[in-house]
């Protein structure tokens, strides 16, 4: 981090180049990280990171299937989890 005297001298010398003004305050409060911006937006449903043994025979299925295995695998479990749910509520 600069010293004072430093970060004076080179206010100074960002206001006197007319190509390099310093920001305003409203400027700056105006400011979000970047890598809040970044990627994909948060989920309010978010996944959770598990680790699961599978047989070969299932993962060798799912994976043959292509690209986005892992979430047609999870909307068959989805899809399970639902129809076990009506059979438990009749």
């Amino acid at each position: 981090m600069p010293s004072v005297a430093e970060d004076r001298a080179i206010t100074k010398a960002a206001k006197a180049d007319p190509d390099a003004q310093p920001l305003t305050a409203n400027q700056l409060k105006a400011m979000v990280p970047l890598r809040t911006l970044r990627g994909r937006p948060k989920s309010e449903n978010p996944k959770q990171l598990v680790s699961v043994r599978y047989s070969q025979e299932v993962l060798a299925y799912f994976r043959s299937t292509g690209e986005g295995w892992q979430a047609r695998m999870d909307s068959v479990l989805k899809e399970y989890v639902t129809k076990q749910s009506r059979r438990a509520q009749k």
